[in-house]
């Protein structure tokens, strides 16, 4: 589901970590988000940690989501966790990440995943996928529309991209089977449709 519209936009994170903690920031454009009431941008906080257990390794965060510019009070929390698994090139997660029930979200909100990238031998290739799904209760039935339009859904993703030396870039076929049949009363944060299928393309430089 876009975020901004499906319009593009423009993002930046930042990480640091001491020990087995670490913290992250990330601020990304909007750009004037429906289905965040107008906000020009999202800032993510979160905090973060992870242990080996034997080949697994195992991490938690907490993440605190600001949005700035939008109308009315849209910031909510969510924590997670996950378990990853590598073997040979193939590189295995699945997690759970749940929103406990608040006003901005109309409820609580669980969203369940497993993803995994693999190394196309002999090529500089990577290919990614993703599988997930979202569920959770409704306490405010136009405000659970921002991250469940029309209820539970799942989502998919299938990528290919190329890293080299600080830069990335990837495409990526995206998809929920969320209805874009628009509800009047219900779709003030729906924004439906912008919750279909699309193809994506990005770029990154690190540093």
């Amino acid at each position: 589901m876009s975020w901004s519209e499906g319009r593009a936009a423009l993002g930046g994170d930042l990480r640091v970590s001491r020990g087995r903690l670490d913290a992250s920031a990330r601020a990304v454009t909007l750009r004037n988000s429906v289905r965040h009431g107008g906000a020009d941008a999202v800032v993510d906080l979160s905090v973060g940690t992870g242990w080996d257990l034997g080949a697994v390794r195992i991490r938690t965060d907490a993440t605190g989501h600001a949005f700035v510019g939008a109308r009315g009070r849209m910031d909510y929390v969510e924590a997670g966790v996950s378990a990853s698994y590598a073997y040979g090139p193939l590189y295995a997660t699945v997690g759970v990440i749940g929103a406990p029930s608040q006003r901005a979200i109309g409820g609580s909100n669980v969203h369940v995943y497993a993803n995994a990238n693999a190394g196309i031998p002999g090529t500089p290739f990577t290919i990614l996928t993703e599988l997930g799904h979202s569920s959770g209760s409704v306490s405010d039935p136009v405000r659970a529309e921002r991250l469940r339009p029309g209820g539970s859904y799942t989502n998919w993703r299938l990528g290919l991209e190329h890293r080299r030396d600080r830069l990335t870039i990837g495409v990526d076929y995206v998809g929920t089977d969320i209805s874009r049949t628009a509800n009047a009363t219900a779709d003030r944060f729906a924004d439906r449709r912008n919750a279909g299928d699309r193809i994506i393309g990005r770029v990154q430089v690190s540093f």
